[in-house]
């Protein structure tokens, strides 16, 4: 009879705003990022995985406990956590799990804020410094020299080190990078200095779109500051090579910091191989949302849209997932990585989570199906720095519809102000840019109702709330 099998280490490396679409296993034409891929290529990637709701500290919440914002309590960038509450890594700690955290938290700080059910943490206070940063733990607060990404991992690999004894673990690599303003390291400053494509929707004039488009503060063109550029641009451009100039300048910085944590996900896997326990450990890397990189003339995130909406995810644990030249392409969310990582140490899951486990897709049934559309809510409207509004709506394989309530509830980071809703659909089949609005289209009058009552019914099995502006769809007035 074989000795059962030893449950896996983990490694959750999450970084911010760190877009699929700037990943080379993702196809990526801006960069190169082969110690990312590499996991990619020694397990799965994940073509479509969302976040719940497109804002750091909100899906930060939802990937640690398992739950949705309006569960979880996490909603706004200023709705700091309870961190009393169950999470995947305190279920890991109960089950006999080494557990640490290092680098962003990023909601909130002070008693009952910090992290908890981690033997050991050190993180950034508030969004973090990418120069000699100041680390926060148990102890009080020191500032460590050096770079962020490089800081993060040298204090991650030397937890590992420090660790004795046959006991599992399970480490938190939250970086910082490539969050705003983009500042990367001597090493890797202008190694993208050669021309950057542009996005095809660079130009995009929202034309079909509701205001909240509009009205967004994130075009490259007007509203990247000069802490984002670190240099003027030059005097002689007109308005539209201004634009791209912008672009560019913001671009090159990005890959930039994208390319030190590509660096320093290689120390990792090289640390892991090194001590041949890479087999044996569950690695997963992902971002706490996508990001426009100048699709539809933006950068940040917010935004139900596709490239704000997808999360990088590729996992690998060779002993235990096939490697598969091809995706899972199943609709999988950040509410899921709780108790997918519950299952796959063996650990059951707090009767509170949400999500669904996707560990069986991973290992043994890659076809099986996960759910037929997702749920998504952004929570913080009219932000005083974004202005992005208030919305929720459903995505399933092919279609996506919207709804705009434009209203911040009083909200923590909302304004006081309210506008009338909107509501947007799209076909991702027949136009995946989302160029197309065509939720007024009178041919689309049956598949619209139908996605009003999905959405309807979606936000009561996850128990959460319809706008009080919104009507009871059509489909359901008679129930």
């Amino acid at each position: 009879m074989s000795a059962p099998q030893k449950r896996p280490n983990i490694v959750l490396i999450l970084t911010d705003d760190h877009a699929s679409h700037a990943i080379g296993a993702y196809g990526s034409v801006v960069n190169t990022t082969p110690r990312i891929d590499e996991i990619a290529g020694a397990g799965v990637r994940l073509e479509n995985c969302f976040c719940t709701n497109a804002l750091c500290t909100p899906s930060r919440a939802s990937i640690l406990t398992g739950t949705y914002s309006h569960v979880n309590g996490v909603t706004t960038l200023e709705t700091p956590i309870d961190a009393s509450q169950p999470t995947f890594v305190s279920a890991l700690r109960e089950a006999g799990y080494r557990t640490a955290i290092v680098g962003k938290w990023h909601m909130g700080e002070g008693p009952g804020h910090d992290p908890e059910g981690f033997d050991y943490w050190a993180v950034l206070r508030d969004q973090g410094e990418y120069f000699d940063p100041q680390i926060l733990t148990a102890d009080g607060v020191r500032i460590e020299p050096g770079y962020a990404t490089d800081v993060i991992t040298d204090l991650s690999l030397g937890w590992l080190e420090s660790l004795s004894g046959e006991e599992p673990w399970c480490l938190l690599i939250h970086h910082k990078a490539p969050h705003r303003p983009w500042e990367p390291d001597e090493k890797h400053k202008g190694m993208y200095s050669d021309p950057i494509p542009v996005p095809a929707t660079f130009d995009d004039d929202y034309a079909t779109r509701s205001s909240a488009a509009h009205r967004a503060a994130m075009r490259v063109a007007d509203h990247l500051t000069l802490t984002d550029l670190k240099v003027a641009p030059p005097e002689d451009l007109t308005y539209e090579q201004a634009a791209v100039w912008k672009y560019q300048r913001y671009m090159e910085d990005y890959l930039a910091c994208v390319a030190s944590v590509d660096d320093n996900v290689g120390r990792v896997i090289d640390w892991l191989r090194e001590r041949d326990v890479f087999d044996d450990t569950l690695m997963m890397y992902t971002s706490d949302q996508g990001f426009f990189l100048g699709d539809h003339g933006w950068f940040d995130k917010r935004f139900m849209y596709d490239e704000s909406l997808r999360m990088p995810l590729v996992l690998s644990c060779p002993s235990r997932i096939p490697a598969r030249d091809e995706p899972l392409t199943q609709i999988v969310t950040n509410v899921d990585f709780a108790q997918t990582i519950l299952d796959a140490a063996g650990v059951a899951a707090h009767e509170r989570m949400q999500g669904v486990s996707i560990w069986p897709q991973l290992t043994e049934h890659p076809l099986q199906p996960t759910r037929e559309a997702m749920y998504y809510r952004y929570f913080e409207n009219d932000d005083i720095n974004h202005h992005a509004f208030a919305h929720y709506g459903i995505r399933t394989e092919r279609h996506k519809l919207i709804y705009f309530y434009n209203d911040g509830m009083g909200l923590p980071g909302s304004s006081p102000h309210t506008y009338p809703p909107e509501w947007e659909m799209y076909d991702l089949e027949a136009d995946p840019e989302e160029l197309h609005n065509i939720y007024h289209d009178p041919a689309q009058r049956p598949l619209r109702e139908q996605l009003k009552a999905r959405l309807w019914q979606l936000q009561a099995e996850l128990l959460d709330t319809p706008h009080h502006s919104q009507p009871t769809p059509e489909l359901l007035a008679g129930s």
